[in-house]
């Protein structure tokens, strides 16, 4: 898909189909904008026909016979005084959702002086490439996805643009390598596969790479990360990319839970817990690999990057990890596992470790960790536990500017008490209430103090069961986008 910004006007572009934002209460403007390609009573009736005001949300499709443009599908933007650049977001992805795909050139007209030229251009860009792609790989006989070869941003200067168009597309692939990841199988990306999926990051954009076995990380005394591996026939992997650029300031690690199916283990996932979705327990690691395709292609200043995933399964076998068993992890505490579903966190404790031995700057882990965080904030919204005020605010911000939701939740030290154990140093679940923070204080007992670190929990954001905004039913690939602005945001300061 070729993404551009030209300045021409309305009238003088030339494409089949047009996406055009509607602000409420500007009705009258539109129509006389238009009059030259739709008849102005016509284009009223039909506002009228389909109680259309301008509002969010609200679209309409008009069909032309005559003319260059075929189709022209006006999206509310809502009231001027509250537009937001997400709004753009959401009205690109609306309109392209009405879009078949088989046309050759869409045009996107929106009133784009209430924005940055470069923050507008990307926002809806990114949306469009986004809401467009269809993972069609496991078909027997796939349908071909028809992409839009062509958008042009109409009325947008092209040059104050240039750069962030520049950027839609490295980062809309490291989405798309990380909603793919997700959605494929769990007999399909094991272990081993997201290693290889790793592997080939390393071959094609020139990253570091060391991924160790079993017998590796025996010596590495991984015992809690192991321990989970335990009941599956498929050997863990461990993995660690590393992107150097010519110069660097800052070290930091992402780190992306790799559970490429959780069966629950002994604890078995039944009812209601949805067991035939949990091939997407690895949407943490994911997030980190997608985040690794694009930072690897945006190659930014001042910050070297590792990107780390403990891969394994969580089965059940005659070996697999019990109820009631007291394993160690590479920072030599114990832990009494007292639920072998809460085999996540197990884990990140080694990942965790691990990454502090690298003396990094900071540290991010994402994970799909608990059902509680999704009962607390839904499907839209992150949750993001940190002791530092300021990586907080860097992770919100960067965020934000994604369009990705996240919240700060509390770390609430006196919580940690449900995570004692009477035989062990911890045990790996806590009370029900507060369930998500018990986790986060949890991972923190394997995180140095002196590193400022951040734990997201994206169970709710990692897959939606509907067409939603960007995000076409499935895997999101959620979390990449705000990784990338969060390391874009650090080549031009130190943590």
């Amino acid at each position: 898909m070729q993404i551009s910004a030209v300045s021409k006007g309305i009238n003088e572009w030339s494409g089949s189909v047009l996406i055009a934002g509607v602000l409420e209460g500007a009705i009258e403007n539109q129509i006389n904008l238009f009059k030259d390609i739709i008849k102005d009573t016509y284009l009223k009736q039909k506002f009228i026909n389909a109680k259309f005001e301008g509002k969010r949300s609200q679209k309409v499709s008009v069909e032309l016979v005559e003319g260059r443009i075929k189709k022209i599908v006006f999206v509310g933007l809502g009231k001027a005084e509250n537009l937001l650049i997400n709004d753009l977001r959401k009205a690109a992805s609306t309109g392209a959702r009405q879009v078949s795909g088989c046309e050759s050139k869409l045009g996107i007209y929106f009133p784009w002086d209430a924005f940055d030229p470069s923050s507008a251009a990307f926002a809806v860009g990114e949306a469009i490439k986004l809401t467009s792609f269809k993972d069609l790989r496991f078909k027997s006989k796939p349908k071909d996805s028809a992409e839009i070869k062509e958008v042009e941003l109409i009325g947008l200067d092209s040059k104050a643009a240039e750069l962030a168009i520049s950027e839609i597309n490295p980062i809309c692939e490291g989405v798309k390598l990380a909603r793919e990841l997700v959605s494929a199988p769990p007999n399909h990306l094991t272990p081993y596969q997201l290693a290889k999926e790793a592997e080939n990051l390393a071959t094609d954009y020139d990253l570091d790479l060391k991924i160790l076995n079993k017998k590796e990380c025996e010596e590495k005394n991984m015992g809690a990360y192991l321990a989970v591996a335990k009941g599956s026939d498929l050997e863990p992997k461990f993995i660690h990319l590393k992107y150097s650029p010519k110069s660097s300031k800052n070290k930091v690690v992402l780190i992306g839970k790799g559970l490429t199916f959780d069966s629950g283990g002994y604890n078995l996932k039944v009812g209601a817990s949805q067991i035939e979705k949990m091939k997407y327990d690895m949407g943490g690691s994911a997030s980190v690999l997608g985040a690794a395709r694009a930072i690897a292609e945006l190659k930014p200043n001042n910050t070297e990057v590792h990107f780390i995933v403990a891969a394994c399964e969580n089965m059940i076998n005659g070996s697999a990890l019990h109820p009631g068993d007291i394993v160690k992890a590479s920072n030599g505490k114990t832990i009494e596992v007292n639920n072998t579903d809460a085999e996540g966190r197990l884990t990140l404790a080694d990942a965790l470790v691990y990454a502090c031995k690298l003396e990094p700057s900071a540290i991010v882990d994402l994970a799909t960790l608990t059902g509680a965080c999704v009962i607390a904030l839904g499907d839209e919204i992150a949750g993001l536990w940190t002791d530092n005020d300021q990586l907080s605010e860097q992770l919100t911000r960067a965020a934000s500017k994604a369009g990705e939701g996240i919240w700060r939740m509390p770390m609430q030290d006196s919580y940690k008490s449900g995570i004692k154990s009477s035989i062990a140093d911890l045990q790996n679940t806590g009370p029900r209430p507060g369930g998500s923070i018990t986790a986060a204080l949890f991972l923190k007992e394997f995180v140095s103090s002196s590193i400022p670190w951040a734990h997201i929990d994206i169970a709710g954001t990692c897959w939606t069961e509907k067409d939603r905004d960007i995000n076409p039913k499935g895997a999101t690939g959620y979390g990449v986008r705000t990784l990338v602005n969060w390391i874009k945001e650090l080549s031009f300061k130190a943590i």
